[in-house]
């Protein structure tokens, strides 16, 4: 059994957070790269910086998944040869199975409601929108981040507690 890294790097207030591109399309990854190099996203426990990782299938994602601990897949939806639904099957066996946010050019109803009912964490159109796209990865952020979190909750000073 391999031993999967931690997630993450602290230093001081700013975590790294690192998120895996899947996808055969070159675009998808330089696009990603742009708007994750650019921008800190504020979450309830600290700053977050967003490391990308680069995948063009869905073999060698996996491999990245099972070898390092890696909260959020963002993958094309056709990863030729296979589909987000074969990387959905995948993680969902890990031991801290990452959320699923799935891109692709032709979202339509029947994606959305395909995808979000066998487990995805949502979908993504192309071209992408930067803050629609920060806006998700956030949530997805802090959805798997309040799912899997050995840390004590953060208590609220203004509550007294």
């Amino acid at each position: 059994m391999m031993m999967r890294k931690p997630l993450g790097i602290e230093t001081g207030a700013i975590r790294t957070i690192p998120v895996l591109s899947v996808s055969p399309i070159e675009e998808d990854h330089l696009f990603l790269e742009a708007i994750f190099s650019n921008h800190s996203f504020w979450t309830p426990y600290a700053d977050c910086k967003w490391k990308l990782h680069r995948s063009l299938s869905l073999e060698s994602a996996l491999t990245a998944l099972q070898e390092n601990q890696i909260p959020i897949v963002i993958s094309e939806s056709d990863l030729l040869p296979g589909t987000w639904k074969d990387m959905l099957a995948r993680i969902k066996l890990l031991p801290t199975p990452p959320v699923l946010i799935v891109t692709s050019r032709h979202t339509d109803e029947h994606l959305w409601t395909e995808a979000l009912n066998l487990g995805a964490y949502d979908v993504v159109a192309k071209p992408f929108d930067p803050h629609e796209l920060i806006r998700i990865v956030s949530f997805a952020w802090l959805h798997w981040n309040d799912k899997y979190s050995t840390r004590p909750p953060k208590v609220m000073a203004a509550y007294g507690m």
